[in-house]
């Protein structure tokens, strides 16, 4: 769609007003609208200014005026607005030099795939992510000086089969068991639909969705793959879908890792592939059936897992999920078909079209736009270096003894490891200037002040069951 598309759009349409957003530094959508006689074909050109200093991460106030770019190809009708509105995802500029704002994530993620072009390694990488959350009833948490509390609610929640609700009707889901009975059990088949269909009018590919394991509303949605950078938009899209429709239901949605204490936290699988010329590259007759090239692109992933962990698992809460025992990923290895190694290889389908690797570790809390970017970089440089994966671990990671599991290393185990990681090793990051010095030490100086740091200063409310009688 061109920008003269997007305005005769506009018009057939009757619209009145268009959404401008983009992606802050951390992940969340921003935005700000205007009426649509502010609108023609020169903003995609001249851009509209905003103030850089507010958004978290990005510019300082002496310097705070930029640009946002609107993105034509992006146009389409926001489905929550009760006015006909045209939304627009847009990229960051400088208002003075006119330069891609090397902080804005999209445009981290644009630069990624132009670096897979310029290698000539291959022309197109498709992402597929399948993002789990959890749909609950109630959330409510505070911490001061001298209180701090959580509480969740879900009609679904195990805890609840005894609690008096004029009638309990039972069907709740026990611990571990959401996978994945059919209703009324699962209640919430109609919401997850809905927020389906959304998408499909939105122009995205549902490929399934389902109830995930945990008790008390977890789901899944899983999204057909797309290249990088519109997978990076989807799943901005995906995620203000979910929480609307569930806000219209007098629901909440959370993409936290690991909400409910003693059962299976939410991740992101992260199905990704390189073809050229139409051809998928990862295809072969190796192991899995797999090309050499997709082998090392896992050496690279392998690699680089624990500093991929500060982009792919950046909350204190990530690390919450990656722990043995809940089918957390938490072993650096790779497998055909076995959901406990760290990256598995589809066997669903022998088509060639169908070979890919699917990184497990990853959560929802990521910035898909920089995750991606940075599995990718990853990839790229195990494929460039022709590095090793070792050999595959085809059995449960989960039973093995810790004499066999010595020598296969593991996840970091919180986010300031993560960082440290990131930290010492993010040359793989720098190469086509698609994630700068700049952009990594931000990174992880907001990441170490506003919540490693944070979190450290605040006495957790199980310290006093275990010390106040010290």
């Amino acid at each position: 769609m061109t920008p003269k598309d997007v305005v005769k759009l506009i018009k057939e349409t009757k619209a009145v007003a268009v959404d401008f957003k983009f992606n802050d530094f951390l992940g969340l959508w921003q935005h700000f609208s205007t009426p649509v006689s502010e609108v023609d074909e020169a903003i995609f050109e001249e851009g509209l200014g905003f103030d850089g200093s507010s958004i978290r991460g990005w510019q300082p106030i002496h310097a705070s005026d930029m640009l946002v770019m609107p993105d034509p190809t992006t146009a389409k009708i926001d489905p929550f607005c009760k006015d006909v509105t045209l939304s627009l995802i847009c990229n960051i500029v400088d208002p003075i030099t006119k330069q891609e704002y090397s902080r804005d994530p999209r445009n981290i993620a644009r630069k990624a795939e132009a670096y897979v072009q310029s290698t000539g390694i291959g022309d197109t990488v498709n992402i597929g992510p399948e993002p789990e959350f959890f749909i609950f009833d109630d959330i409510r948490y505070g911490q001061n000086q001298h209180s701090g509390f959580y509480f969740l609610d879900s009609i679904e929640g195990q805890w609840n089969t005894g609690r008096d609700e004029k009638p309990n009707l039972g069907y709740k889901p026990r611990y571990k068991e959401g996978y994945f009975p059919v209703a009324p059990t699962d209640s919430q088949q109609d919401i997850r639909s809905e927020m389906c269909l959304e998408m499909e009018k939105l122009g995205f590919r549902i490929e399934r969705q389902h109830h995930e394991v945990a008790t008390a509303g977890q789901a899944e949605i899983d999204m057909r793959f797309l290249p990088l950078v519109q997978m990076g938009d989807c799943l901005m899209w995906f995620k203000y879908v979910c929480k609307n429709v569930a806000f219209r239901h007098g629901k909440t949605v959370t993409f936290m890792p690991k909400p409910v204490f003693g059962d299976n936290g939410s991740g992101m699988h992260v199905h990704q592939s390189i073809w050229k010329g139409g051809k998928p590259l990862f295809a072969g007759d190796g192991y899995g059936g797999m090309s050499e090239m997709a082998m090392h692109y896992i050496g690279g992933i392998l690699k680089h897992a624990g500093a991929l962990a500060a982009f792919t698992n950046p909350s204190t809460n990530s690390y919450r999920r990656l722990v043995p025992g809940y089918e957390a990923p938490v072993n650096l290895a790779y497998s055909s078909r076995n959901r406990s190694a760290a990256i598995r290889i589809p066997m669903y389908s022998p088509s060639p079209k169908a070979k890919r690797i699917e990184v497990r570790f990853p959560d929802p809390t990521a910035n898909g736009y920089l995750a991606f970017s940075a599995m990718l970089m990853a990839g790229l440089d195990g494929i460039q270096n022709k590095l090793n994966p070792g050999g595959p671990l085809d059995k449960d990671i989960y039973s093995l003894s810790p004499e066999e599991l010595k020598d296969v290393p593991s996840m970091p185990a919180s986010l300031d490891e993560a960082l440290n990681n990131l930290k010492n090793d993010h040359a793989f990051l720098l190469k086509g200037d698609v994630f700068t010095e700049d952009v990594i030490e931000t990174w992880i100086d907001y990441k170490m002040s506003s919540e490693v740091n944070a979190m450290r200063l605040r006495p957790h409310p199980h310290e006093f069951a275990l010390y106040f009688d010290a």
